[in-house]
């Protein structure tokens, strides 16, 4: 063969195989982009980002979120971002505005958003569904041994923190005071961060705080390091009474030994859950959901331990689920 010919040839060949190639690369065309089904896709192309609305730091939610968001993009076409914030009222108010795409939220916030109830009075959210609830939210009223508080009713007249306008805890701390015959007015209330709370309390700023997350809390973890501090308790029939009018919330208890206290403290408490934005794909909500609740093992924070998929449900009421996490959890057998 001649020069010539040989390199045609070896053209014509080299032609052939890039068809071969083209073709090959185009053939189910099904892992570019897309929701996935469970888990990460096998195709190529650049992951997806998430952003996940958390908490202030001295909170619950921003580790637990930052240990969520790890598994989110180890476990899905997502790469998720933990990101601090104002916690559950402004998480929900995010979403609504589109954003975020997933956030924790107060069970009791995310009704009265989706209701148009309370500090969403004139603000309804109406594009936002539920994924499923995580662990109770223990209301903990803060103060240091010494400073003459035993009881809600010995608030009266002190400053105190009640988080920030619009809050949950705002929101805990108005529902609580009201049901010992209290408002804001007996008080000296402060609008506060966790951080800021417990800050004002080991300066002697503020008397007291109102506080609610998974306990322990790391920001009063820190205050229990400094000071002598006593979670003040409800009595029984405040929470019956609180429970009867106000039905999210449930008797709960601050065991013994969390921050050093001598015994335990009753008090009362709601759920924290996830919540995300309705228009999310179905594949990916589903993909999200069975991500955190297969992979609970992998969560650092002690509330990790109490992530469960037999109870995702439980405390969610009226709150609509989103289809992708119905669907996981129906796979699971596990109905609201």
């Amino acid at each position: 063969m001649s020069k010539r010919g040989s390199g045609l040839f070896f053209a014509i060949l080299l032609a052939f195989a890039l068809i071969l190639s083209a073709c090959g690369n185009n053939n189910g065309g099904g892992n570019q982009g897309g929701g996935s089904e469970g888990g990460k896709s096998s195709g190529g192309g650049d992951n997806k980002t998430l952003s996940l609305l958390t908490g202030g730091t001295g909170g619950t939610y921003y580790p637990l979120g930052g240990s969520m968001a790890q598994i989110i993009s180890d476990e899905t076409d997502y790469n998720a971002n933990a990101q601090s914030s104002g916690a559950s009222a402004e998480n929900m108010q995010a979403l609504k505005n589109g954003e975020a795409d997933i956030a924790f939220s107060q069970t009791d916030i995310a009704a009265y958003a989706l209701n148009g109830e309370l500090m969403f009075k004139d603000n309804k959210v109406d594009n936002v569904k539920a994924i499923g609830t995580l662990y109770p939210e223990t209301v903990q009223i803060i103060t240091t041994k010494g400073s003459g508080i035993n009881s809600v009713e010995d608030l009266k007249g002190k400053s105190v923190s009640v988080g920030a306008p619009g809050s949950g805890v705002n929101a805990n701390a108005q529902q609580i005071l009201e049901i010992h015959g209290l408002s804001f007015d007996d008080i000296k209330a402060q609008s506060l961060s966790f951080d800021e709370s417990t800050d004002g309390i080991q300066s002697g700023s503020i008397d007291a705080a109102f506080i609610t997350a998974g306990t322990p809390t790391a920001a009063v973890e820190s205050l229990s390091a400094q000071k002598e501090i006593r979670v003040i308790p409800i009595a029984d029939d405040k929470i019956k009474q609180l429970i009867e009018k106000y039905p999210y919330y449930a008797e709960d208890t601050v065991p013994k030994g969390t921050y050093k206290i001598p015994e335990d403290v009753k008090t009362v408490a709601v759920k924290a859950m996830l919540v995300v934005r309705d228009d999310m794909p179905e594949d990916d909500v589903y993909a999200i959901t069975k991500a955190i609740f297969e992979n609970t093992d992998k969560i650092t924070h002690a509330k990790g331990k109490l992530i469960k998929a037999e109870t995702a449900l439980d405390g969610i009421g009226d709150l609509p689920l989103h289809p992708g996490a119905e669907k996981y959890f129906s796979e699971k057998g596990v109905q609201k």
